[in-house]
């Protein structure tokens, strides 16, 4: 029902108002009355009024000066005006004041009927114009938000990063406050354990519900690993190292689970970092901690602190070697580097040897993203993989699984280096995730280990056009998402899509679509 307020000061009047029509059929509900323009202001503020009915001549403030105060101070609200033939010019001057419209006393009834059906046509446009630029903007929205949860699990899982660059990408991504020096983080691995696998509801719903919590709590994001499906990872941003953040966090997580799933929760803490540059160490061990849980369905939190030791004995030189090995399908490259990591040193602690074998795991799935070769049978590997690490029945279980576990994703990363096509969608897939970073042919020929010029021929001959009209294509079909919201500024999103100047976006843009950014988003909202 449209609320309605009828402001005269006389009784007569107002009564006589509501008996003129059926304001029910009419959509329409007169909710107050007022005496004078005072007290129909007092009633604005204090209730969700659509209409205002106004007396010209009232006391203390008359119908024009309530209708220029409305106009300003409630914009949205409608007037329409009484008056008598006497103040015919005075009232059609007022209608320059947001008046929409006005009638002759006394009142006819069907001349009331039409203007109040005139509001009710404008007021339905408006909401409906307001609910669609609602839609539009919460599916910006979300896909910002998706771009943030990509390039959290690129922080945690990229080989290669480029301090300037992550500075630069954080800021276009709203993400400013994981750069701050007295910031700390730490990750938060979360499972819901002994539910269907067949009811995908149930696990979307789990998914959902942490995002809700995610929004609720400051400095706290959500993402998931495709590697790990039963999971997601909370990243926790702290001011120091107290707990008591983190501890309020996990509470709420199992609370909620049990509340609205009635599912037990099996949460792993893992160590705080400081620095970007720890992020994947503090992803693992986030793992690893949930790694430590015991069988069973009853809700579970590990926080098991990982020793400097331990995270040393995993340096970057092996993790590199290990790495190269799985690019090269090198397997016997790969079984020397596992022998030494997860048998060759002496007194290996049981916390130690499950945190390197979850570092091995994490690498192997980081190659199978990378080439794209996600698919059902490598993931469910990964996940069995990570539940024999979990189970730590047999350290020689654990090393069988991650060799067989190593050979099918080499087998696929080779297939994927010696198959042009294949390789080229594993180049698209990671330029569809990476194209606002400053990606260029080298950058791709060195992560894939190709030579520039044979990537390019090849990514033309395959995609049907050269790397940089892909590029700029893709950036553009962003971009057009992202104008759809009215709270980003054209600068943020030609930074979200790659470009650091608004002007060079502009032209870009303009040139491929024939309509600048900031006309585009008009033809969308329907403004300018």
């Amino acid at each position: 029902m449209i609320k309605v307020l009828i402001t005269d000061d006389e009784i007569q009047i107002r009564k006589g108002l509501r008996l003129k029509v059926d304001w029910e059929k009419e959509g329409f509900e007169i909710v107050e009355e007022a005496t004078n323009g005072k007290e129909a202001l007092e009633i604005l503020e204090n209730m969700d009024i659509d209409l205002v009915i106004t007396d010209m001549r009232m006391p203390i403030i008359d119908g024009v000066e309530l209708a220029k105060r409305c106009h300003i101070e409630f914009p949205h609200v409608k007037i329409i005006v009484l008056s008598g033939y006497s103040d015919f010019d005075y009232v059609r001057n007022s209608l320059k004041q947001g008046v929409k419209d006005y009638l002759l006393k006394p009142v006819a009834p069907d001349e009331l009927e039409e203007a109040l059906r005139k509001i009710r046509q404008e007021i339905k446009l408006e909401k409906n114009k307001e609910a669609e630029l609602i839609r539009i903007n919460q599916l910006a929205n979300l896909h910002l938000q998706e771009m943030q949860e990509q390039y959290i699990l690129y922080l945690v899982k990229e080989e290669r990063l480029q301090p300037y660059i992550v500075k630069e990408r954080l800021k276009q991504l709203k993400l400013e406050e994981l750069l701050n020096v007295n910031t700390k983080a730490q990750f938060i691995t979360v499972e819901i354990r002994e539910y269907d696998d067949s009811i995908k509801l149930e696990e979307l719903s789990f998914q959902m519900l942490c995002r809700e919590i995610a929004k609720e709590q400051e400095g706290t994001y959500l993402f998931n690993d495709p590697s790990y499906t039963k999971m997601v990872q909370f990243l926790q941003l702290l001011d120091s190292e107290t707990s008591t953040r983190t501890t309020q966090l996990v509470e709420r997580i199992q609370q909620s689970i049990t509340k609205y799933l009635k599912v037990d929760t099996v949460i792993g803490i893992g160590n705080v970092v400081s620095d970007l540059t720890e992020y994947r160490t503090g992803f693992i061990s986030s793992l690893f901690a949930w790694s430590q849980s015991q069988l069973g369905t009853r809700s579970q939190v590990i926080d098991q602190t990982i020793t400097r030791e331990e995270v040393f004995f995993f340096s970057p030189d092996i993790e590199k070697k290990v790495t190269n090995a799985i690019e090269y399908a090198d397997m016997h490259s790969f079984k020397e580097n596992l022998h030494s990591i997860l048998g060759g040193k002496k007194n290996h602690s049981v916390s130690s040897f499950s945190f390197s074998a979850n570092h091995l795991l994490f690498l192997l799935g980081s190659q199978a993203k990378k080439y794209d070769i996600e698919t059902n049978d490598i993931q469910n590997s990964i996940w069995n993989c990570q539940q024999n690490i979990w189970k730590l029945n047999s350290q020689h279980k654990v090393k069988d699984d991650l060799i067989m576990l190593a050979q099918l994703i080499m087998e696929r990363v080779r297939h994927a280096r010696f198959s042009n096509q294949t390789l080229i969608e594993s180049v698209r897939n990671y330029v569809d995730l990476h194209y606002a970073s400053e990606i260029s042919l080298t950058t791709l020929s060195t992560i894939f280990h190709i030579n520039s010029a044979h990537l390019s021929e090849t990514f033309k001959h395959h995609v049907g056009k050269n790397f940089s009209d892909y590029l700029v294509k893709l950036r553009m079909e962003k971009a057009t998402e992202l104008l759809k919201d009215n709270q980003l500024k054209i600068i943020d999103v030609a930074n979200l899509v790659g470009f650091s100047s608004s002007g060079y976006f502009s032209t870009v843009f303009k040139k491929h679509f024939g309509q600048t950014p900031v006309e585009f988003r008009n033809s969308i909202t329907g403004s300018g």
